[in-house]
Formats: C-alpha cells, structure tokens, sequence
C-alpha cells in the first residue's frame, strides 16, 4: 500500500471523526422535521432558499452537537453508550470541538438571517444556546427533570422551519413543537430503562437514577396521555387532514400500548426478558415520531393537487 492510499485514508478516518462530532442521527431527525415545517407552510418558498434554510438548521444543529460533546466530554467517557464518542476515544481533542461548535454556529445563524429573516434567525440561536447551555450545561447534570425540559431544544426546529416560510408563529407550529416536546420524556426514558446504569456511573440524575424504574415506569405513561392529545389535535388543523388522523391514531395505539405495558412491568419482570418491553417500546418511538411528520408531509403533497382537505369532509 503506497504513501498516497494511508494518506488519503487517514484523512478520511480524521473526516468521520469530526462528523461524529456533530450527533448525524440526531441531525437527521432536526433536518427532517425542519423540512416538514417548511414544506406544510402555507407560504411557498423558492427551493434554493428553503435549501439554504435546512442546511443553515442543520449546520446548527450539529454544532450544538458538537458544543454538547466538549461540555459532556467527562461523562462521556464514563457511560458505556459513548466512550467511543471522538472526544473520549481521543479522536478529537476538547478545543477544537469547541472551536467547531461556536464557528459553526455562528455560521449557521447569521446565514439563516442573510437567507430568511430575523425570527427563524432568532429561534435557531435560541436553540443552539438551549441545547448547548441551558441543557448540557445546566439541566442536565441538576435536575431529573433534565429530558422534560431539554426536550423543547429539540422540539423547535418545524418552528424554525415554519418561520423560514411565514415569518411568523401560529397554532400548527405550536403544536408541532409540542408533539415532539412531549414525546421526549417517554422515548428517552423507555432508553434509560434499559440503559440504567451508564446514567449512575456518570452521576447524571437521570429519573431512572433518582426516584427508581418504578416512577419511572408511570411518568412514561403519565407524559404519553397528553402526547396523545396533541398529536390527534394536529390532525384537525389546516396541515392537518384524514390521511395524517388515521396515520396518528395508528401510531397512538401502538405507543400507547407499549407504555401502558411499560407501566405494569416489575423489575423482575424487566430483568427476566433483559428489558425486550422497554427495548421493543424506544423503537416504536423513533417510528412514532418520523410517522406523524411523514403524515404531515402527505398531507401537504395530497393538498397540493387537491386531493384531500377537511374543507370538503
């Protein structure tokens, strides 16, 4: 193998690394349901500008990732799930991924005003700074509350994505703020059911850590009732219509079902099945979320050729 080929791979290795940096699953959940804000909008948006819009939100999106990991560099090191994150394996050292959150976040923002305007400009620096300082710095490490609260961080990007298109707030981007806020307690619980000992380790008080699995256990339920009725709530809104409602009633019965099974479980049984329940639960979760926003978007595409409205129920 000559000099040239370890180079090049080398380069790519170290590329990898600082793309780890940027969390590309959570990134792919932001890209997606910022596009799905911007797209059942009912203002048009000239693609190369709805483009530049989702990049800017996504390039955000990362670089919060980024800042997360320098501050969670010393836990992370500690919980099994991410010792092997570019900081702690030793890929990435401290201050460059902190050089690499702040430019890119400066970057992201100041495109996003240039491109659109001054509130999705507004809404994504908040969500930078939420994530970055307000959960990773503060909530997280204080309080077992920590998911609940943090959640609005990655609640607001359809926000972002519906102000790109109106400038503005409304009633159907509330909601979608809130359907994803309230789904976070229930889907990061159901994970740190199953992951209980990685969050004690690294003395994070995370729920499961503080009041027990039990409690645990009833506030997934107890979060997933409301979630439930935001979700059908949506569907009567103008992005709303019947192809979304039957999607969401659907996915609202096969959640509902896995936390109500959450919720009667015993740490026995958990640890009989080696948590199959709560395992089989955080995954219906990831489908619940992207099926409601996947909804949104039909929806929107049914509209544009006039094929579905409640205007004609």
């Amino acid at each position: 193998m000559t000099d040239a080929t370890n180079q090049t791979q080398m380069q790519e290795a170290q590329m990898g690394d600082y793309f780890a940096l940027m969390k590309p699953r959570v990134m792919q959940l932001v890209v997606f349901t910022a596009l799905v804000g911007l797209v059942v909008a009912p203002v048009g948006v000239n693609p190369f500008i709805g483009f530049v819009a989702v990049l800017c939100i996504a390039v955000g999106a990362g670089a919060s990732g980024a800042l997360n990991m320098w501050w969670d560099a010393d836990i992370d090191a500690i919980m099994k799930r991410t010792v092997n994150r570019p900081i702690p394996s030793g890929a990435v050292q401290p201050g460059e991924a902190l050089a690499i959150g702040l430019t890119l976040s400066g970057f992201a923002i100041v495109l996003l005003f240039l491109a659109t305007n001054a509130l999705a400009a507004g809404l994504l620096a908040f969500t930078i700074f939420f994530y970055a300082v307000v959960y990773s710095m503060w909530l997280k490490r204080s309080t077992p509350q920590n998911i609940v609260i943090g959640g609005a961080a990655g609640a607001f990007p359809p926000m972002i994505g519906w102000a790109v298109a109106t400038s503005g707030v409304s009633v159907e981007s509330v909601l979608m703020f809130a359907l994803i806020f309230m789904w976070t307690p229930p889907h990061f619980w159901a994970l740190a059911l199953f992951v209980k000992s990685d969050y004690g380790d690294a003395g994070v008080p995370m729920l499961t850590e503080t009041h027990g699995r039990t409690v645990t256990r009833k506030h997934i339920l107890t979060y997933c009732v409301p979630l439930v009725a935001v979700a059908l709530w949506l569907g009567f809104t103008s992005i709303g219509g019947p192809f979304y409602l039957v999607v969401a009633v659907v996915l609202n019965v096969w959640f509902l079902r896995g936390c109500y099974a959450i919720w009667r479980r015993t740490d026995a049984d958990s640890e009989a099945d080696n948590h199959a329940v709560e395992r089989r639960t955080f995954v219906v979760s990831i489908y619940y979320l992207f099926g409601h926003f996947g909804a949104l978007l039909v929806e929107a595409l049914l509209r544009n050729y006039g094929l579905t409205s409640w205007a004609g129920w």
